[in-house]
């Protein structure tokens, strides 16, 4: 029997093995939780599909996500990153991936790890939405306007609701698999 999924994942099987392996799973450690951070701020206008399929050349090119090297790069680093066709080539989101590494330091200073602040907004734990269909399915909320707000107000860049709500629901603060999706089962 075939597997029933959330119907904007059934492109192809990058689409399906992200929707399977990672979307909506809950993620605690400030890693992944960066690695989506970067993904979602480059996404800004963009398809997800574009960025999911350009996700190991993302991962190369920005020193396997690491927020350490990034808060520290040079500006012949941003220009080797311009030249790279295997990513979205971007100034201001490369410069705002360089910041954001910065800011997200400073959250885990001020709050012990970017993952207690983040999973602060949403009490910890996961919230089900249990959408029907993917029309029941909100592009923003209270939660992640407010979210978005304080993050920008700490500096971060790319962050608005939109983007912030994505990064929720691909790192399980937001569960939106639909009723009939076999992961909700």
């Amino acid at each position: 029997m075939e597997k029933i999924r959330c119907g904007w994942c059934e492109k192809d099987d990058v689409y399906r093995k992200y929707h399977d392996e990672e979307w909506g799973k809950p993620v605690y450690d400030d890693e992944t939780i960066f690695e989506f951070l970067i993904l979602e701020s480059f996404q800004a206008g963009l398809s997800w599909y574009t960025i999911l399929t350009k996700r190991e050349n993302f991962r190369k090119a920005f020193d396997d996500f690491d927020y350490k090297k990034i808060a520290s790069y040079s500006d012949e680093k941003i220009e080797e990153l311009m030249q790279d066709t295997g990513i979205i080539r971007n100034r201001l989101k490369i410069l705002a991936t360089v910041t954001n590494a910065q800011k997200f330091q400073e959250i885990q200073k001020e709050f012990g790890s970017f993952s207690k602040y983040i999973w602060g907004f949403v009490e910890g734990k996961p919230i089900d939405n249990r959408p029907k269909t993917l029309k029941d399915v909100p592009a923003t909320t209270e939660i992640s306007d407010t979210l978005s707000k304080d993050l920008k107000k700490r500096g971060f860049k790319f962050m608005g609701s939109t983007v912030v709500y994505a990064h929720m629901q691909a790192t399980g603060m937001m569960n939106d698999h639909v009723e009939d999706c076999y992961l909700r089962k």
